[in-house]
């Protein structure tokens, strides 16, 4: 089992919440800030199983895009979406 940090800009949280419910994923939302331009952010704890773990990165890699963001100084490339994909050496459910 994996545990999956996804950290989302805002602007693509919905998109995101409706790919993870159409899979019938289940996820916890956890509302954030920090990164660039201190931007709101939504991250999602996802207990998933190991052969899993591919569909649920192209899921959400279909909901989020990349942007740049130019400012004076020149442009940054802005990622939509951060994943951390954590082993899980044991789950208890109560």
């Amino acid at each position: 089992m994996k545990l999956v940090i996804a950290i989302i800009q805002n602007k693509f949280t919905n998109g995101v919440i409706k790919g993870l419910m159409e899979k019938n994923i289940r996820a916890t939302k956890l509302a954030s800030t920090g990164g660039f331009l201190n931007s709101g952010n939504t991250t999602f704890l996802i207990g998933i199983e190991d052969e899993n773990v591919d569909e649920l990165k192209e899921l959400i890699r279909s909901k989020v895009k990349v942007e740049e963001v130019k400012s004076e100084s020149g442009s940054v490339t802005v990622s939509g979406a951060h994943l951390f994909v954590v082993d899980v050496d044991k789950a208890v459910f109560y």
